[in-house]
């Protein structure tokens, strides 16, 4: 008796011959332990529910052929071919590489997100920049999403408002998630992704915010903010930067040649 090719992977192979490819003997998975994939648009394009991997789907890479990836989605089960473009890598739950403006507010929007939705984004015009994209409701209980450019200082330090500096964008996510501090709202839950019940970060751990008691400016004297710096130090190390690179923009200060201790 001759054997044929078995269901389980007939069809795939079908996809295959149709855009000219071989089907692998064997699956490679491609996926990082430090990431997650995710899918950006709908494949084949057209209506959602006609689709084999869906926008906002975690999904699995079994092959890389060039521009065009074998993908199993987490969520469905499904397999299918699709652009790597239509594609991006996702670190620590809500920090997307390669997703625009408009494809975060089209995730934010999908019906598993709420107010306080949120995912930190690359900067697609200056390198190296980031965005916080937060899903907020109007006086019209209509969803929209809010965007905050995050600015970093010499040191490395990360701000939205200039008064308040963190030393990693895990930091300023975990305070804005307790406090406003003029956001549209506290930071909730990041973007639901689809067949992400657990999802790896990247190695090693995580730096967590540090709280300091809240500071008497009445109180505070120069030797707080020119002095030596010590861990019981009210004033943050990156609050102190800014200070002094004010003060020396306004010609103000008279000792800001002299570098704080770090």
């Amino acid at each position: 008796m001759g054997s044929g090719p078995s269901k389980k992977h007939q069809g795939s192979s079908t996809h295959a011959a149709l855009l000219g490819q071989e089907e692998p003997a064997e699956p490679v998975i491609l996926e990082s332990s430090r990431y997650v994939v995710v899918a950006l648009y709908n494949y084949p394009t057209g209506h959602r529910a006609n689709s084999s991997i869906r926008a906002g789907e975690r999904i699995n890479v079994l092959s890389d052929e060039g521009e065009w990836w074998k993908v199993r989605s987490s969520a469905t089960g499904n397999e299918s071919y699709i652009p790597s473009s239509y594609t991006a890598k996702v670190y620590h739950r809500c920090q997307y590489e390669g997703l625009s403006r408009k494809k975060a507010e089209e995730l934010l929007l999908l019906p598993n997100n709420q107010t306080g939705s949120f995912l930190v984004r690359e900067s697609q015009t200056r390198p190296g920049a980031h965005s916080l994209s937060v899903r907020k409701t109007s006086d019209q209980d209509r969803s929209s999403v809010k965007h905050y450019r995050i600015q970093q200082l010499e040191n490395g330090w990360h701000y939205i408002s200039p008064c308040l500096t963190f030393p990693t964008l895990t930091a300023l996510v975990d305070h804005y998630s307790e406090v406003t501090d003029g956001l549209c709202c506290l930071l909730g839950e990041p973007c639901f992704i689809q067949g992400s019940n657990s999802i790896p970060v990247a190695t090693g751990p995580i730096p967590m915010a540090v709280r300091k008691p809240t500071l008497n400016w009445k109180d505070a004297d120069s030797s707080m903010i020119f002095g030596k710096v010590n861990e019981d130090s009210l004033v943050s190390e990156g609050l102190r930067e800014a200070i002094s690179s004010y003060l020396f923009m306004t010609g103000d200060c008279k000792d800001c040649s002299q570098k704080w201790d770090s």
